[in-house]
């Protein structure tokens, strides 16, 4: 179905290793507005949307599973040269006591993912601007990670994603706008 190159979307890159910004970027990665919540729900969405529209759920589902491995990049480069003890100081004790350095779907308060953070109303005009409203939600928060960082090369890959985010809005608003262009048109038997 999909062919994989093996490069990321847009390279990663870390300054430094930040544990305390990895944990705060593990919201991105399992959290309720981050990038495995996104890349399901849109999958998801796709059986009860119309044709007309479908290819932009398909597209952008996949495009945020890219987004996932660009998160867990960042997560990995920022801690791999991390001792336990900064690991313990920056609240991941207990991943690692469970883990090693592996990721584990959770948010940045280490609330494991759960499948209520996919959205499916089964209406495609609802299931549309919920997918706007998670797109922007994810957005506000890429803004967010990169106002508490100083690392130049994070806050680059950062704002990447910030800036996917608000496309990803734009096409699902130009979805919506579609269905409802359609609903308008007379229809002939």
């Amino acid at each position: 179905m999909w062919i994989y190159e093996k490069k990321l979307q847009y390279p990663v890159r870390v300054g430094k290793c930040d544990v305390r910004m990895a944990r705060y970027l593990m919201e991105q990665y399992g959290g309720a507005d981050g990038e495995l919540a996104a890349a399901l729900r849109y999958m998801n969405q796709r059986y009860a949307i119309p044709d007309k529209v479908i290819g932009v759920l398909t597209d952008i589902s996949t495009e945020e599973f890219g987004h996932l491995e660009m998160i867990a990049t960042m997560i990995y480069k920022l801690t791999k040269d991390a001792s336990i003890e900064q690991l313990e100081a920056a609240g991941l004790g207990p991943n690692y006591a469970t883990r090693d350095h592996a990721l584990f779907y959770n948010n940045a308060a280490g609330v494991p993912f759960t499948a209520t953070y996919i959205a499916a109303k089964g209406d495609p005009l609802a299931d549309l601007y919920e997918d706007i409203a998670a797109e922007e939600k994810a957005r506000a928060t890429y803004q967010w990670l990169i106002d508490m960082t100083d690392d130049v090369d994070l806050q680059d890959s950062l704002k990447f994603l910030r800036e996917r985010e608000i496309v990803h809005a734009l096409r699902f608003k130009e979805s919506v706008q579609i269905l409802i262009d359609d609903r308008g048109k007379k229809k002939i038997f």
